[in-house]
């Protein structure tokens, strides 16, 4: 599953958790416990990709943030997946 925040929405979100764990950078937070490349981390951050809900409620936990408080949505896993095959001619 993946989460989708409105535009803008995934950075501040990621910001916010951020400060409220007196995280200074954004590598740092992986030294936090977070199991996620620096690279795809900052995918996240510039938001070319959707978080994953496992990394999502992950950063909730550690920063404490209140989820409903959050605007997501709950994205299937196959979103935005061509499908194969086409219809042939007669």
């Amino acid at each position: 599953m993946r989460i989708r925040f409105k535009k803008g929405e995934q950075r501040k979100f990621i910001k916010r958790v951020i400060e409220k764990i007196n995280c200074p950078s954004l590598r740092e937070l992986i030294n936090r416990g977070i199991e996620v490349n620096y690279s795809t981390l900052k995918n996240y951050y510039n938001e070319e990709r959707l978080l994953s809900d496992k990394l999502f409620y992950e950063l909730i936990e550690i920063s404490e943030l209140n989820k409903n408080e959050l605007d997501f949505n709950i994205i299937n896993e196959n979103w935005g997946q061509v499908k194969g095959g086409k219809k042939s001619k007669m």
